[in-house]
């Protein structure tokens, strides 16, 4: 049964690891990989020395980084706050309305957000007008681009990982409640040292196996919602790499970005899983 999928994998994924030759070369269609000139580090040098770089890595860095970090904080504040609520039919029905938009791509959810945030006759601007605030381009403008790709990120995914933190939170035991209970401890009392220490392994867990998501900051998203003039904070090595492979042709820049990128992110999962097998005493083997 894992035959077919292991084949996929190794056509799809490991296959196409030897084009990472390519960093080394400078490609030539026309020659194909084998006859391509090597030109050794030239392509990494050459990345290094461009001006843009180093915005592009911070970008990266920064919007992955707000991703991980917000993408543990709300999801367990909302677990926190949907667990006191006693109308199980509010509760199902909250669940089910955050959960959707994990389904939807980012090309739908893109329309939608473009659509809503639009300066002129998005609903949010609108309702900034009503309340006599001028309108934001959230989309163009730099000082708010990076805080839309984050919380729209947020929007959409944190309703699949309330899922995990209500799990681990069901899995206490109710005699820790009613024992905090029996102490005196309030509601609030309750959560701080019963609900969040019984969440801790898995919070600690997901959290560390997120770091491999640092430079990963979401080609899709923000493919679909960036342009030209958010370049200076929306720009990311993804976005980079799709600019000068696919468009400008510079096939040998391109995997060298993609190799710094997949030998850091190696680095990151190594580091990872590391610290979740100290931490949480998570282990794959």
């Amino acid at each position: 049964m894992i035959l077919p999928s292991l084949i996929i994998v190794l056509i799809y994924s490991y296959g196409p690891m030897a084009g990472a030759v390519i960093a080394f070369k400078k490609f030539l269609p026309a020659k194909g990989i084998f006859h391509s000139p090597w030109v050794g580090w030239d392509n990494f040098r050459y990345v290094m020395l461009m001006p843009d770089t180093p915005r592009i890595i911070a970008n990266t860095v920064v919007i992955g980084a707000l991703k991980i970090s917000l993408g543990i904080i709300v999801p367990v504040a909302a677990v926190l706050l949907l667990n006191e609520v006693r109308l199980t039919l509010f509760r199902r029905t909250f669940q089910t309305l955050v959960y959707l938009p994990h389904f939807l791509s980012w090309v739908i959810l893109s329309g939608i957000l473009i659509d809503i945030l639009s300066p002129s006759s998005g609903v949010i601007n609108q309702a900034l007008v009503w309340l006599g605030v001028k309108p934001i381009y959230f989309l163009g403008d730099n000082h708010w681009f990076q805080f839309t790709i984050v919380m729209s990120d947020i929007w959409k995914e944190f309703g699949f990982w309330t899922i995990v933190y209500l799990a681990a939170l069901t899995g206490i035991n109710p005699t820790l409640y009613e024992a905090a209970e029996a102490d005196g401890a309030g509601r609030w009392r309750q959560i701080w040292h019963v609900s969040l220490p019984g969440m801790t392994p898995i919070i600690v867990l997901m959290a560390v196996l997120s770091l491999d998501k640092l430079l990963n900051a979401g080609f899709e998203q923000i493919f679909n919602l960036y342009s030209p003039q958010v370049y200076e904070t929306g720009d990311i090595l993804d976005t980079f790499v799709y600019r000068i492979g696919l468009q400008q042709f510079q096939y040998g820049v391109a995997t060298a970005v993609g190799l710094f990128k997949s030998v850091v992110s190696f680095t990151l999962i190594s580091v990872s899983y590391y610290l979740a097998y100290r931490l949480a005493n998570y282990r794959i083997f």
